[in-house]
Order: C-alpha cells, then sequence, then structure tokens
C-alpha cells in the first residue's frame, strides 16, 4: 500500500494486537478498519490499581527532626507508559 501523502510504501506491523501501517518518511500512521475500535477497547477497558506498597519513610530518621524534602523528589515512582505511547512507540 502507498502513503497518501508523499507515495512511499507504507510498513506495516503490529503493536499490542492492533495492525498499524506507517510510512517512515513522513511518520503518517493509519489503521485499518476496526483497529481503532480495538485501540478505544482496551483504553476502556478494565484497568486494575497497582498493589499498594508499605515502605517506611525514612525522611524523618536523620538526626535534626525535621523533614527533609529533598529525599521526596528523588523517589517519586516513574508513571507508566500509556496505551498510545506503547502502540506508537516506533518513533522513538
Amino acid at each position: 500500500m502507498k502513503c497518501p501523502v508523499d507515495g512511499e510504501t507504507l510498513v506495516v506491523t503490529e503493536r499490542s494486537g492492533v495492525e498499524i501501517d506507517y510510512c517512515p518518511t513522513c511518520r503518517g500512521v493509519w489503521l485499518d478498519r476496526g483497529e481503532l475500535d480495538k485501540i478505544i477497547e482496551r483504553i476502556d477497558g478494565p484497568r486494575q490499581a497497582p498493589p499498594p506498597q508499605h515502605r517506611h519513610d525514612d525522611r524523618w530518621d536523620d538526626d535534626d527532626d525535621d523533614w527533609d524534602d529533598r529525599r521526596s523528589r528523588s523517589r517519586r515512582p516513574r508513571k507508566r507508559e500509556s496505551l498510545l505511547g506503547e502502540l506508537f512507540d516506533m518513533f522513538d
């Protein structure tokens, strides 16, 4: 299949069960019939909450008895990548 923008041959890839056609030149993305519905179903589908993490708060454990905010910023958990980010990571 040819890219409707620049006529380049499209590359077909599958990400998370969704077939994606993309142009390596202009980076345009095209989906076949029903593929967008699959993406929407996955986004709207049931989500599981992460398990609670029980951890000792050591920001109070130093000798001066005050809150050490520098430690709290460096230990924030990283945000999980979204489904769309996961699907279109071919451009990274």
